[in-house]
């Protein structure tokens, strides 16, 4: 996954699609995969109120937008 564009970066895409955050812990992102993940599943929880489900899905969509985008340090430590 070394740069935009990569085969992984379109498979954490497609994860991240499918179950939000779940592209960013492909990608060794256990915090982000988190946050993406507790955000939107509560705004998907919460459909009825409507506001919740709409940052719900713009945190999904945002999580696979940044899934598909992630550019990985190439400089070791």
């Amino acid at each position: 996954m070394s740069q935009q564009g990569s085969a992984g970066n379109v498979i954490a895409a497609i994860a991240s699609f499918f179950i939000p955050g779940l592209g960013q812990l492909v990608q060794g992102r256990i915090l982000a995969a988190l946050l993406f993940f507790i955000i939107t599943a509560v705004g998907y929880f919460f459909w009825i109120l409507i506001i919740p489900a709409i940052i719900g899905g713009i945190f999904h969509l945002w999580s696979i937008i940044d899934a598909a985008t992630f550019k990985a340090n190439s400089t070791p430590y």
